[in-house]
């Protein structure tokens, strides 16, 4: 495969998906009902706004991993970003090494959703979690960046485990050898 959907991936799609997440956190932030700024302070209480009963738009302070595992402040929101850069490079790595479109769709996906989830934790110490599907069972509460990463997760599974299979080649009768 030619490099240029490669490139066009890493150098289109990633900042892409940066941006809009950053756009949409920027939007958040900035909304004087979501308290998002006194809310880092634990004791406030973060804003919502109803818009459905399926979907509603919850400021949430995620200072942990993927769905708030591992919640961590101070010295380990900083081993948290090591953690998430450090698995993007390699995700990085092997998006650049990738031939194939679905692997590099999936990889660049998780590549700018992790970077749009680290911009969030080196400025705040937490990252900005707002989509809220509760109305549908759905208990997390996630962003742009968290949404491109599990899409590119389900896209590198479908792409790793059921698409790359190779189908076995018959076995050679006695005629062919």
């Amino acid at each position: 495969m030619s490099n240029s959907f490669r490139n066009a991936m890493a150098f289109g799609l990633l900042p892409v998906v940066i941006i809009i997440d950053q756009i949409t956190k920027y939007i958040v932030l900035s909304e004087p009902q979501f308290r998002a700024l006194e809310c880092l302070d634990r004791s406030v209480r973060c804003g919502k706004i109803e818009l459905s009963s399926i979907f509603d738009l919850t400021m949430v302070w995620n200072r942990g991993m993927s769905f708030g595992a591992l919640q961590s402040e101070g010295v380990m929101r900083w081993v948290l970003v090591v953690v998430t850069v450090s698995i993007a490079i390699g995700f990085g790595v092997w998006l650049f090494r990738a031939t194939r479109r679905l692997t590099i769709t999936a990889l660049t996906l998780i590549v700018a959703g992790a970077a749009g989830n680290v911009v969030d934790r080196i400025r705040f110490g937490a990252v900005v979690d707002f989509f809220d599907f509760s109305g549908l069972y759905f208990p997390y509460v996630f962003n742009v960046a968290d949404a491109a990463i599990s899409v590119g997760a389900a896209l590198l599974f479908l792409d790793q485990f059921l698409l790359s299979r190779e189908t076995p080649k018959p076995a050679k009768t006695e005629d062919e050898m």
